[in-house]
């Protein structure tokens, strides 16, 4: 069944626990898949596998298992094909690997320590994993450092300190696959290239150093980065090519940005999520001219905690709030 058969516009699931990180499976063979991961504060927490039923009208659990805290984030391997085993990964206190089975069972497939000899970890905050070179991912932490693992090989490659303090958000480029970005509490933007770790450069500072807590590279224009800044209400659109000045500023949220997706198909179009409950899509085609407002708004019942837009499906994005995830027509 293709998009246009649907007839639903949104699709909801309800969890038993509040939804902390999800993300769509990128498998052509499994449609409409998503996975998602707990936040329980004290006790164990959970990540479940949903897809679609086969008639398309509802989700349906078709997997799990327990986790020890709850995940920062979680994003399947990046394999459209279905070249390599079935796989998703979480950051928390480490990078994990998860394999899904044919019946949707879900099994623990490595636990990447990187630190032998050493029972201290600094947490983990986010990670990516490299669209071209699906056996890498790179992580970030609260330790200011960013490491790359290679996923086959099941061990890290290098680390590197990335900023002065806390790194929050990074993202490969899907066009210069030895390139990554990052942001943290320095706030600073800062892009670094796999083959010359030694130097980094510098794209962009927030102007009081305000921390910087979410990064999203355009997956069609490598010439853009999305950024948030902590406690804003603004987004703020990045052309690397003229570094330090932003390029836009997106101001139609309320309350304080949450998450970013660009559009998996489109150089110039963005969604935006926040704690005032909505998700807000944003057509930037018009640069340098100032944009000024969206052209979709969505509201959801609970400040929106997660947000991505379907790579396989570009017709759909996903929100969580409070317990529900949802799949919206776009």
């Amino acid at each position: 069944m293709e998009d246009k058969d649907i007839q639903q516009e949104i699709f909801t699931y309800n969890s038993s626990g509040l939804i902390y990180s999800a993300n769509w499976s990128i498998r052509a063979d499994k449609p409409y898949r998503l996975a998602f991961g707990s936040f329980v504060g004290s006790g164990t927490n959970f990540l479940e596998v949903i897809q679609l039923n086969k008639e398309r009208t509802n989700f349906v659990r078709v997997g799990g298992i327990e986790h020890t805290y709850p995940p920062t984030k979680l994003a399947w391997i990046p394999d459209r094909a279905g070249v390599h085993s079935d796989l998703f990964a979480t950051t928390s206190d480490y990078l994990r690997l998860y394999g899904v089975d044919q019946n949707g069972g879900v099994k623990l497939r490595s636990v990447f320590t990187g630190n032998k000899g050493n029972e201290f970890t600094a947490p983990l905050t986010s990670f990516d994993w490299n669209e071209i070179h699906a056996e890498k991912i790179v992580t970030a932490s609260i330790d200011a450092t960013c490491t790359i693992w290679n996923v086959e090989r099941q061990q890290s490659v290098t680390q590197l300190i990335a900023h002065d303090k806390e790194v929050y958000d990074l993202a490969f480029s899907n066009r210069w696959p030895d390139v990554f970005a990052s942001v943290g509490a320095d706030g600073s933007v800062r892009m670094f290239d796999l083959r010359t770790l030694e130097h980094s450069t510098i794209i962009y500072e927030t102007q009081d150093l305000t921390a910087l807590v979410r990064l999203g590279w355009n997956k069609q224009d490598p010439n853009y980065i999305a950024t948030i800044m902590a406690d804003s209400p603004i987004v703020t659109i990045l052309d690397i090519r003229v570094p330090s000045f932003p390029a836009a500023q997106l101001e139609g949220h309320q309350k304080s940005l949450t998450a970013l997706s660009w559009a998996p198909h489109s150089s110039t179009h963005i969604c935006t999520a926040s704690d005032d409950r909505q998700a807000l899509i944003w057509d930037i085609s018009a640069l340098p001219k100032p944009i000024e407002d969206p052209i979709l708004a969505y509201n959801a019942n609970e400040s929106i905690s997660q947000l991505q837009w379907s790579v396989t499906h570009s017709d759909w994005i996903s929100i969580a709030f409070g317990r529900s995830l949802q799949m919206l027509r776009v």
